[in-house]
């Protein structure tokens, strides 16, 4: 028979003080971006070329420009 040390138990208060922490613009674990139900907000940069050719797409699929976008990226990831 072992002997194991018991874990200390983290009161309400640490779990909270540890989800502040953590949740601090510096701390390196935080996630950028706004949540917005089960998808997460990002800010996407292109060139005015490429978004055009984006924008026609969605127009000629009847389709959002971000829905356009996530199809490619979609697609993308999931042949990589």
């Amino acid at each position: 028979m072992t002997i194991t040390k018991a874990k200390p138990k983290t009161t309400q208060q640490e779990t909270a003080t540890a989800d502040f922490i953590a949740g601090a613009p510096d701390s390196g674990t935080a996630i950028k971006g706004v949540k917005k139900g089960n998808k997460q907000q990002i800010s996407l940069t292109m060139s005015p070329a490429l978004l055009a050719k984006v924008d026609a797409l969605a127009e000629k699929m009847g389709q959002s420009r971000a829905a356009v976008i996530n199809m490619a990226v979609y697609r993308a990831v999931e042949l990589e």
